[in-house]
């Protein structure tokens, strides 16, 4: 438990930023400034300004509530249609297997930027787009692994026992399967925020994500890339809060897969 402590707090501490930036009186972050055009750290703007003269701590924050909220929202909603597909294919088996788990099969042929290309050229770039993408991405993994733990779990005691008590079949999916099982679909949650936060920011720096001028990580790497030798701190630190948020989801995910795991909690 004591091993959640410090990446959990990492993660609520950039989560929380993200949701207080419209409290913090930051300037705005797709205002231009062109006589401040890469300008260092001064006062008003600790960070300095970017290659139009935009604020970059407050496109920093920004861009970091645009990437969050994208890579949550894809992440959760993988989540919940993932899910219930597993519960449905591990629980039904034939036909309701094939249709449900089977099928993810046929996305998981796809490689991922590969994707990305089609629905954004059938679609056009933006935030809507992107969540769309990573939805889909994501999609299989929670499919995959809810199927397997479904049929590691329908033949225990416990799941029998509330069967012959007349349970119906969705009784005893989401009340006595799905809370059985959600170690491992809490980890794989984790897994596809983390992973999403990366994609969206390297379909962004592509131009397949955020449309600019709206603040994201992806954009800010994008736009540092050209003027890095004049100013090489704007692409340090975009890269610095990507790492940042990455490494601490990635000890998340860590800790909450020990913590979760029987085994390693009886060690």
């Amino acid at each position: 438990m004591k091993r959640l402590w410090f990446p959990a707090g990492c993660v609520a501490f950039v989560v929380l930023v993200a949701l207080c930036a419209p409290l913090l009186g930051l300037p705005d972050p797709i205002r231009q400034d062109v006589a401040n055009r890469l300008a260092g750290p001064m006062a008003g703007s600790w960070l300095g300004r970017d290659e139009f003269g935009r604020d970059v701590l407050s496109r920093l924050i920004w861009g970091a509530r645009t990437s969050l909220s994208v890579a949550f929202v894809s992440a959760l909603t993988a989540g919940l249609v993932g899910v219930t597909l597993g519960l449905i294919g591990g629980w039904g088996r034939g036909v309701s297997a094939f249709l449900s788990v089977r099928s993810m099969d046929v996305v998981l042929c796809f490689p991922p930027i590969l994707l990305a290309l089609l629905v954004v050229t059938l679609l056009g770039p933006g935030a809507a787009t992107l969540i769309l993408v990573l939805s889909v991405l994501y999609l299989p993994g929670f499919a995959r692994v809810t199927h397997a733990e479904v049929l590691s779990v329908r033949g225990r005691d416990y799941v029998e026992a509330t069967r012959a008590l007349g349970a119906r079949s969705a009784y005893l999916l989401f009340r006595t399967v799905l809370p059985n099982i959600a170690g491992p679909i809490l980890v794989q949650l984790s897994l596809a925020v983390a992973a999403a936060v990366v994609l969206e920011s390297g379909l962004s720096f592509l131009g397949l994500g955020v449309v600019p001028p709206a603040p994201s990580w992806g954009l800010m790497i994008r736009g540092a890339r050209a003027t890095m030798e004049q100013a090489p701190l704007l692409l340090v630190w975009p890269c610095a809060a990507l790492t940042f948020t990455i490494l601490a989801m990635n000890l998340l995910c860590d800790a909450l897969r020990d913590m979760l795991d029987p085994r390693t909690r009886e060690r």
